[in-house]
């Protein structure tokens, strides 16, 4: 069965319970409907249930924050976890390999609707979902409340890490490349 027929026939849970492992075990990457795009996992608590949850979702990174969307397909109705972000907006989200502590705010009026027509420049399938309903999609920012924000971030930069020198080092021309034994300065 082609790919796009078996994503199209799995329940909700089992779409998301797929998504979530196929996050975790490939570093943040998946394949399928969300093949490409930056997907983050939402941790939250159920706003009537107390329960916790997670879903995958897509993210706009701006700046420092990560801006999720509330489009549930251009549904009528909010998604579950938007009432759960208005109730418990605390949360956690993991972001490829990194779990971080993040707060939620809703983004309204003229910020929202700028951010809004940036991701759906990236991602049309947004401009289409707003076309189908009367509600006006929410955008929430996650912005990192523990720890050092830049961290989040630093994975996107290059890395570069001066190799250590030893004497014993000079000592052996000829024998290929050396490493470092004990990782990052």
């Amino acid at each position: 069965m082609p790919e796009h027929l078996a994503w199209e026939r799995m329940s909700r849970t089992d779409f998301n319970a797929h998504t979530i492992a196929e996050f975790r075990r490939n570093h943040g990457r998946v394949g399928g409907y969300f093949k490409g795009a930056p997907l983050l996992l939402l941790h939250t608590i159920g706003a009537r249930s107390g329960k916790p949850r997670i879903n995958p979702v897509m993210y706009l990174q701006d700046g420092k924050r990560y801006l999720v969307f509330a489009s549930k397909g251009g549904a009528d109705t909010n998604p579950d976890w938007y009432y759960n972000l208005k109730a418990h907006p605390d949360i956690q989200i993991e972001v490829g390999d990194e779990t971080i502590e993040v707060h939620a705010d809703e983004i309204v009026g003229a910020e929202r609707n700028n951010l809004f027509k940036r991701q759906a420049t990236l991602y049309p399938a947004f401009a289409g979902y707003q076309r189908q309903t009367k509600r006006t999609i929410p955008v929430i920012a996650l912005t990192r409340t523990s720890g050092n924000p830049d961290e989040a971030f630093a994975r996107d930069r290059p890395k570069i890490i001066p190799k250590r020198r030893s004497s014993a080092d000079s000592r052996k021309v000829g024998r290929g490349p050396t490493s470092p034994s004990s990782g990052s300065p």
